[in-house]
């Protein structure tokens, strides 16, 4: 499809430079501005990594001290939990791509829109003074467990104010999706005619509204214990540290969720894209979304086994999070199904799709584990948990992340990257990866307890193993990162449609125009219609 209207590349304001793209609300810019600010953070976070691993080469103190190896490992999982992973796959791809998927002009709120990202730098900009003000930064994990985080004497308080901050922009996002998910379809877009990329994160949305309210309340306790001395958590207070766990779990595990679903999406997108074949089961896919929100609100507490809860509470939590695993069980079984004898064309998006399945179906097993209470009392705190966890949200989420990047940069931009060192940097990223969080899990298993700056002369070998693994993964991620900003200057332009997929924001321009359609179109068929390996 061509077209004469102006792309969403150029300016459409009075506004010139970088004033047009920071208070546009074209939601297509909105959510470049989120892929921009989110890729930069997670660089960071990358490098932060590479130096908490620099550090376990050798036991004993050396390069820097525990209270700085405390405060790296706070930084990085604040920034890669609260600035990468929960925005990523919705705040960019979601504000760029759901209006495009449902054949709307805009989100349904664009000022809330930009008001989002707004919020979002806002609350980066506090968590990035937190490091640098008061006595140092934050040195509590990125959990802010209580009562240390009552007791530190660092600047926890401006870093949970700046978490508090992030809430409101993931809220805000998930409103939007929402309303204009229920209110601004195309005509002929029902419900079970919407891609499934859209089924996810109106799923996720739900989370979003439902569980951060939990976190901000909570927060607000932590700060006004801190400044205000209440006892609400501290036991030396009068308070309980066990609510403080109850509480941001109860939003944490949910959490998990709005990370890890709207990567599915992505890959129940691309999938059949590159299979060149309907997905296999699509209503179930679309309610395992549903089952998955709705059911992750019910598992938080198998984080606490070991806390101390009565034995029923805990064979109730550990029953409920093996019931979680069967709509994920669900969504992969339908993935597999979809490419059986499928014509399967393996194009870079389709490449880091297959490795989001492996790897994830690597973190959903081991949290199997996790979830067995007699398997946890042993494995909890340990590195074990530390190697799931990447294995479940690196492995999961950001592997969707950069399949999502490849599949939509063409649509994004109208320029294509170099195949070949994408091929190349996720060579390095599978490879690194494994070495790195595999052997985690090895050591965790045997032992080697988490958070530790030091560690016995027994599991030498094992971290000289993942710290090498952690260079070549690093080495990966910025040869994938400095392919599309190469793309962006040197790239080749593209047809509006390079994968030859059929939903509905292939069938505009590449990049898209303001307002996405000259017309707004009018559905007939479903997302996912091949035939003879051919669009229908």
């Amino acid at each position: 499809m061509t077209t004469t209207e102006p792309s969403y590349l150029e300016n459409q304001s009075h506004r010139k430079g970088l004033a047009s793209w920071i208070f546009s609300t074209d939601h297509k810019r909105i959510g470049v501005l989120y892929l921009i600010s989110i890729l930069i953070f997670f660089s960071v976070g990358v490098l932060i990594g590479v130096v908490m691993r620099l550090k376990m080469l050798w036991p004993g103190t050396h390069l820097y001290s525990a209270a700085a190896y405390n405060a790296f490992f706070t930084v990085h999982g604040v920034i890669q939990i609260f600035l990468f992973i929960i925005p990523g796959i919705p705040a960019a791809f979601g504000n760029f791509i759901l209006p495009l998927q449902i054949g709307a002009k805009d989100v349904a709120f664009p000022r809330l829109n930009l008001l989002s990202w707004w919020v979002y730098v806002i609350g980066a900009l506090l968590a990035l003074t937190a490091l640098f003000s008061g006595n140092g930064p934050p040195d509590t994990g990125w959990s802010f467990y209580v009562p240390y985080s009552l007791r530190t004497n660092t600047n926890v308080t401006l870093a949970v104010f700046a978490a508090f901050i992030l809430g409101f922009s993931s809220i805000l996002t998930g409103l939007n999706f929402i309303t204009t998910i229920h209110r601004m379809r195309c005509p002929g877009m029902s419900w079970f005619r919407m891609p499934l990329f859209t089924w996810s994160l109106y799923a996720t949305a739900w989370i979003q509204i439902l569980a951060t309210p939990i976190l901000a309340v909570t927060l607000i306790m932590v700060m006004a214990e801190r400044i205000l001395n209440l006892g609400l958590f501290d036991p030396g207070r009068g308070g309980d540290p066990l609510l403080y766990q109850h509480l941001f779990w109860i939003y944490s595990h949910p959490a998990v969720y709005i990370m890890i679903l709207p990567a599915m999406g992505v890959v129940s997108d691309v999938i059949p894209a590159f299979c060149r074949k309907n997905i296999y089961g699509y209503k179930a896919i679309a309610f395992s979304s549903l089952a998955i929100a709705f059911v992750g609100y019910l598992v938080w507490a198998h984080h606490m086994f070991t806390s101390g809860m009565s034995n029923t509470a805990r064979m109730v939590f550990s029953l409920l999070t093996f019931l979680v695993a069967i709509p994920s069980g669900v969504k992969v079984f339908n993935w597999i199904a979809t490419m059986y004898k499928a014509s399967i064309k393996i194009e870079p998006p389709m490449l880091f799709a297959m490795t989001f399945l492996f790897l994830f179906a690597i973190g959903g097993l081991t949290g199997l584990l996790n979830g067995a209470l007699a398997t946890d009392i042993n494995v909890h705190e340990t590195y074990y948990v530390v190697g799931h966890f990447h294995y479940t949200m690196f492995g999961g989420t950001g592997m969707g992340f950069f399949a999502a990047l490849l599949y939509w940069f063409p649509k994004m931009t109208g320029k294509m990257y170099n195949k070949r060192t994408i091929v190349v940097a996720w060579a390095h990223i599978f490879v690194g990866f494994n070495l790195l969080y595999f052997t985690m899990m090895i050591m965790g298993w045997l032992g080697m307890p988490r958070r530790y700056y030091s560690y016995p002369p027994q599991y030498h070998t094992y971290h000289v193993v993942a710290t090498v693994g952690s260079w070549i993964l690093a080495t990966g991620v910025f040869m994938f990162l400095g392919a599309f900003l190469v793309a962006l200057k040197k790239g080749t332009k593209v047809a509006a449609n390079p994968w030859d997929a059929t939903t509905l924001e292939w069938k505009t321009a590449s990049p898209p125009p303001t307002e996405n359609f000259q017309t707004i179109p009018t559905v007939t068929g479903g997302p996912y219609e091949f035939k003879d390996g051919h669009p229908a």
